[in-house]
């Protein structure tokens, strides 16, 4: 027969054998890997359509110019479909570009051209 000493250590070995082998492993390296390289970033554009007017308000905050220009489809079929001139905003800066339909407006978005 065991003493209960015996066994209050035995138990607290294996407990601690056992809670040892759970432990995360992670590997030792000496540099992290590095990041896969972003593509070209386009500024950040916030488009409103109120009523018969579209505005794009548009902040660059990276290192190359990105040219932007917004494209307004209007709800009717004889009123034209518009397009801004591309306006060029440079690194944290700052554009506003609108446009408008005569009688309402389906759909504005802006485009980028990254050079």
């Amino acid at each position: 027969m065991r003493s209960p000493l015996r066994r209050t250590a035995a138990l607290l070995f294996a407990a601690a054998a056992l809670a040892g082998s759970t432990a995360p492993v992670f590997p030792v390296s000496a540099a992290a890997p590095a990041a896969a390289p972003a593509g070209p970033r386009h500024a950040e554009c916030r488009t409103r359509v109120h009523g018969s007017h579209a505005t794009a308000h548009c902040f660059n905050g990276n290192a190359t110019t990105d040219h932007v220009q917004l494209h307004v489809e209007c709800v009717r079929w004889w009123d034209p479909d518009m397009d801004t001139a591309r306006a060029a905003v440079g690194p944290a800066a700052h554009v506003s570009l609108t446009q408008r339909c005569w009688l309402g407006i389906r759909h504005a978005w802006v485009t980028h051209r990254v050079t």
